[in-house]
């Protein structure tokens, strides 16, 4: 994923150095080169030992470490790195940056480095919070880089307050958001709305389906490493949002119509990946006769097809994408309903096939089109949604 990209880690000395390590065995998984710089005092957390056996490169420490080949490694890996991410960022390396001070090997990289720049902090909640520190990390945003919000936790301090390094599945996703796509939907606005809408029967029960929100989630995540500006409306799911995304979150069919209406004016690309109810609870009746079992009336009226209504009143230049499964006659059924919603593309799946549907992390899909058809075999939901936007790019 990550083949011939090179990323420069810069580790401190906050607690959180310790988690560096496992952030540098997932990315060498993707096969990333990576380098490792650390403070002196981030050798007292963490041996550097660990980041070399890890990387196979050595770790760097000392400006004027003479034990490895003839470079000036911090203009070196300068040139060389397409991204430097520094974290754990403690408040004296933040000062140190903001300052323009270059007085070790990271800070002096980092000076040296024309690459992307990511500052992820660490700290006492009291420190974070410090107006100095804000003043630089707002300086930091002023020459360009860029600052991972901390997360409110348990601190090392025992205290409970802002700053603690995010998971190191967060940071990768900051990393991967920078480096793992071109960034061919710079400039564009994507909604993609996504997951199982639900319709209240009464205070306690509702109406659903099995839908999980994966395929639309693989798809925003997918258009905002492509550089778009993700607008996610989703029905309730159990997934973790993308980083850098904005989420609307929504309950019913209604809800989510309401939100894609008033959104709608403004996107270039409109994914519709959420499976909505058809129908919505008018009215429930529910009562006992005699001694037999209670006898139910259920009531329903049509909600509104959002898919309709989007391309009915689509402005120019937009592009609509819609979602069909089906039990049978799915290329019939789907191409009818491209031309009935009058949309640019519908993704149709064959619930009845395996590797496809709901709840699965792969999907199976056919493409379909005006100009014709693209079979997709076997994927990741995260390839599906890949290939779609390759396929809306080249419009």
């Amino acid at each position: 994923m990550l083949k011939g990209k090179t990323v420069v880690l810069g580790v401190t000395g906050s607690i959180a150095a310790y988690k560096m390590a496992n952030l540098t065995s997932m990315l060498i998984k993707l096969h990333c080169d990576v380098h490792v710089i650390m403070t002196k005092n981030a050798t007292n957390i963490i041996n550097p030992i660990a980041f070399e056996t890890l990387t196979g490169h050595k770790c760097l420490v000392d400006t004027f470490d003479r034990n490895f080949n003839y470079n000036i490694e911090h203009v070196a890996l300068g040139d060389k790195a397409d991204l430097m991410l520094v974290a754990p960022a403690s408040a004296n390396v933040i000062g140190k940056l903001a300052g323009g001070i270059a007085d070790d090997m990271l800070t002096t990289t980092a000076l040296a480095c024309r690459c992307r720049k990511l500052v992820a902090p660490a700290m006492n909640t009291n420190m974070y919070e410090n107006p100095i520190v804000q003043h630089n990390l707002q300086r930091l945003r002023e020459f360009g880089m860029e600052v991972i919000e901390p997360d409110t936790g348990i601190l090392a301090c025992k205290a409970v307050g802002k700053g603690k390094l995010p998971s190191e599945e967060i940071l990768l996703e900051y990393i991967l958001r920078e480096i793992h796509l071109e960034k061919d939907l710079e400039g564009k606005k994507v909604l993609v709305t996504a997951g199982a809408t639900r319709e209240a029967i009464d205070p306690v029960r509702f109406i659903t389906n099995h839908s999980t929100g994966k395929m639309g989630y693989a798809l925003a995540k997918v258009a905002m490493y492509r550089g778009a500006e993700v607008t996610l409306v989703s029905a309730p799911t159990q997934l973790q949002p993308p980083i850098c995304v904005k989420l609307v979150r929504v309950e019913s069919a209604g809800d989510m119509f309401r939100e894609v209406k008033k959104l709608a004016p403004d996107m270039d690309i409109i994914i519709k990946a959420a499976a909505v109810a058809d129908f919505t609870p008018l009215e429930y009746h529910e009562e006992k006769i005699k001694k037999k079992e209670g006898e139910s009336t259920l009531k329903l009226k049509r909600t509104q097809d959002i898919l309709a209504y989007l391309g009915t009143r689509r402005r120019q230049g937009q592009y609509i994408c819609g979602f069909s499964m089906e039990t049978e006659n799915m290329i019939e059924n789907s191409h009818k309903k491209l031309k009935d919603k009058q949309v640019d593309m519908i993704v149709a799946n064959n619930l009845n096939t395996e590797g496809a549907g709901f709840g699965t992390d792969t999907n199976i899909v056919t493409l379909i089109m005006e100009e014709g058809l693209v079979e997709l075999p076997c994927m990741s939901k995260e390839e599906v949604a890949a290939t779609i936007f390759d396929v809306i790019v080249e419009k």
